[in-house]
């Protein structure tokens, strides 16, 4: 059974991702991984997999926000089906090539790709940004395999891949709402075929005892998924009355500490300091 102090941690980190997410548009994973990370190392579980296990338990939690998310957009018309199935077909097989590739590398890598992701993240952050129309939209070939890169890349920082299918979309034209729609409707078989992967590739990690299913944690999903259901719609309703585009920036900064944190709480468990 888990202990009630973590399990209240857990249900707590999921109002306030699930809160963040909804008010400021984006996914939690910049903070959801370092803080499992932390959490499942003071919880005395994973060892030297923690990095591994924060990871697929962050992309299994996805699967019930991306899924909400897809159908609220799916119910307004937002989403473009044509680019959903080819970029849906290569996000999974990247996906599922990038949890291969993550299983068979140490949480040290893992935690420096993932710093280096959020530095990116923060950058962009800071950015302004301009539409564009771009006479020449991509082939169906061409989405595919871009949706491959954003599937390798989402898996091994575990996030929805909004961040880069976004502004994709809108270079191929579509207009903001049909770009987050379609995102949102991408990020959900990206989220599984992620899942799927975390869990074969570490299978032989699984604990009954401790309830982790290969790269899994159960608990964690389970009351994180929970609690960010219910807080993300109150985020939703706070998004028009808070400074979003600033809150962004913050957003960023602050996942680029934990993911700081994360790497050098690792790098000193690993006893490379």
């Amino acid at each position: 059974m888990i202990d009630l102090t973590f399990a209240l941690y857990y249900a707590l980190l999921g109002v306030g991702v699930g809160f963040i997410a909804g008010l400021v548009g984006v996914g939690g994973g910049g903070l959801t991984v370092p803080a499992f990370t932390l959490l499942f190392t003071a919880q005395g579980i994973a060892g030297q997999e923690v990095v591994h296990m924060a990871l697929g338990t962050s992309m299994a939690a996805m699967i019930f926000t991306t899924f909400s998310s897809m159908r609220a957009h799916y119910t307004q018309g937002h989403v473009n089906a044509s680019l959903v199935t080819r970029m849906a077909v290569g996000a999974m097989v990247g996906t599922l090539i990038a949890t291969t590739i993550a299983a068979a590398v140490n949480g040290v890598a893992l935690a420096v790709f993932f710093s280096l992701f959020m530095l990116y993240v923060a950058y962009k952050m800071f950015q302004t940004k301009s539409e564009k129309t771009n006479p020449k939209p991509h082939t169906a070939v061409a989405n595919i395999s871009v949706g491959s890169l954003i599937g390798m890349v989402s898996a091994l920082v575990s996030v929805s891949g909004a961040g880069m299918i976004v502004p994709y979309l809108m270079g191929q034209n579509l207009n903001v709402k049909q770009a987050v729609g379609t995102s949102a409707a991408i990020g959900f078989p990206l989220a599984v075929a992620g899942t799927l992967g975390y869990l074969v590739n570490g299978w032989q990690h699984t604990s009954l005892e401790q309830l982790t299913f290969g790269y899994v944690y159960l608990p964690a999903v389970a009351l994180f998924s929970l609690a960010s259901y219910f807080s993300a719609p109150l985020g939703v309703a706070y998004a028009t009355r808070l400074p979003a585009a600033s809150l962004k920036k913050v957003l960023g900064v602050l996942s680029l500490l934990l993911s700081l944190k994360m790497l050098t709480h690792i790098v000193g468990e690993m006893g490379l300091v």
